[in-house]
């Protein structure tokens, strides 16, 4: 069998090393230069790579890479999808805009605690092949999916969890649509005896959810059976208490959202409830999500670099009563900040930081609010940008770093945005 793999970043790389004993293999990318590419293996390599497939069996694309860039007569593939089709293991997959690292980390964390053996594969474990010997001696799977997954699912997961949905990686997929399209793969081929947990009042998570027929379930909402919900300020599940919502050691409404998704997926594994507490007490947050650096001179910093979409920056505005000077901007992703701006004006937020390509847009969103912009463009260092953020707050407020936009135009990634934006204000 002949086989391309199709893009050689760091999936790339693991689907080479799974399938590079399973047939004749060519590794195609459309960079000319393509480091670290294995000695004596075939390369297609430069602009229009994809489009040149017409004599492989089987196209194993890269996460990123479009279906829809691909020209072949074999069958076009992915990780995830030989991951669905060789483990043996119940699945939870959990997918959304923004939360799903968080959401699945939470689930991994109560499952780990009731004594399940736990694998956390997908974005953010490691490469779902790489794992999936792993995988199959495993109780459970916890698969956090991203659109760029899901594109071309043919299996859906025994529990799947879609948290809210808006607009996002329009950069990439040809339009809103087609990313609810992807997204709904993770709920489209669910059987009778699977089960869905969805966002209460999210109209794009209930779209995905009409994809399919299997059992589908609000989360947070009392009126629902089967999936957690929030009462008198504990989580609750069919009128049954299971633990003070203190138990979260995750500031914000949205993660209040997040761990009733991320217990009911874990309940339909598990009835232990002290569990629950215990695994939401033990888990701490993930890097760059919200995460608390530093109080200086009474104002506390937190970094959000993980928050590249509009709707994520309102959840950290939201997260917050003190006064707070935001740091947005970046690359584009196709956002719209208008709606950003107006959530700004009843939340209690005093300056934005705007940089990066985005930073005109934002400055125009925002001063139509009457909200003072410092636009520091393309050109400020990390170390300028902390500097300014802290000359405009006030004791008793917030600086965070929640750019509603992507990082590849100043950064390597959101997480080296993040780095930079730690150490600056450890300098300070």
């Amino acid at each position: 069998m002949k086989i391309a793999i199709a893009g050689y970043g760091m999936e790339g790389k693991s689907n080479f090393e799974y399938f590079r004993h399973l047939g004749e293999i060519t590794i195609v990318d459309e960079r000319n230069e393509v480091p670290d590419l294995p000695a004596g293996v075939p390369t297609i390599l430069g602009e229009g790579a994809f489009s040149r497939l017409s004599d492989f069996d089987l196209v194993v694309r890269t996460a990123g890479l479009a279906p829809r860039k691909i020209t072949t007569d074999g069958k076009i593939w992915s990780a995830t999808n030989e991951f669905f089709d060789k483990c043996k293991t119940p699945i939870i997959g959990v997918t959304g805009t923004k939360g799903k690292g968080t959401t699945s980390s939470l689930a991994e964390s109560i499952l780990k605690a009731a004594g399940l053996k736990t694998m956390l594969v997908g974005n953010i474990g490691v490469p779902a092949l790489t794992a999936l010997k792993e995988a199959n001696d495993a109780d459970v799977v916890v698969y956090e999916m991203s659109s760029f997954q899901l594109w071309d699912l043919e299996k859906s997961p025994q529990v799947a969890v879609v948290l809210m949905i808006e607009p996002d990686h329009l950069d990439v997929h040809a339009s809103f649509d087609e990313y609810i399209e992807a997204k709904s793969n993770i709920r489209r081929f669910q059987t009778s005896s699977d089960v869905c947990f969805y966002h209460p009042t999210n109209e794009f998570s209930a779209r995905i959810v009409a994809s399919g027929t299997a059992p589908a379930y609000k989360y947070n909402d009392s009126s629902e059976v089967r999936a957690v919900y929030v009462k008198d300020n504990a989580f609750y599940i069919e009128n049954r208490r299971i633990c003070g919502t203190n138990a979260l050691q995750l500031p914000g409404e949205h993660n209040i959202d997040n761990a009733c998704a991320a217990i009911s997926a874990a309940l339909e594994m598990t009835d232990n409830f002290n569990a629950v507490e215990q695994g939401l007490r033990s888990f701490t947050g993930l890097p760059h999500r919200l995460k608390f650096v530093r109080e200086i001179n009474g104002v506390r910093y937190f970094d959000d670099s993980i928050a590249t979409t509009p709707g994520s920056a309102i959840a950290a505005m939201k997260a917050f009563d003190a006064p707070k000077v935001l740091i947005m901007g970046g690359s584009s992703k196709g956002a719209n900040f208008n709606e950003l701006a107006e959530f700004a004006t009843m939340h209690h937020v005093e300056h934005i930081i705007a940089i990066g390509t985005e930073a005109q847009a934002i400055e125009l969103a925002f001063a139509a609010k009457n909200i003072p912009v410092v636009n520091l463009g393309l050109n400020a260092t990390m170390t300028t940008i902390v500097r300014t953020a802290a000359s405009v707050a006030r004791p008793g407020g917030v600086v965070a770093l929640s750019p509603a936009c992507a990082s590849f135009d100043m950064f390597k990634s959101y997480a080296d945005r993040g780095d930079k934006f730690i150490a600056a204000v450890n300098e300070l």
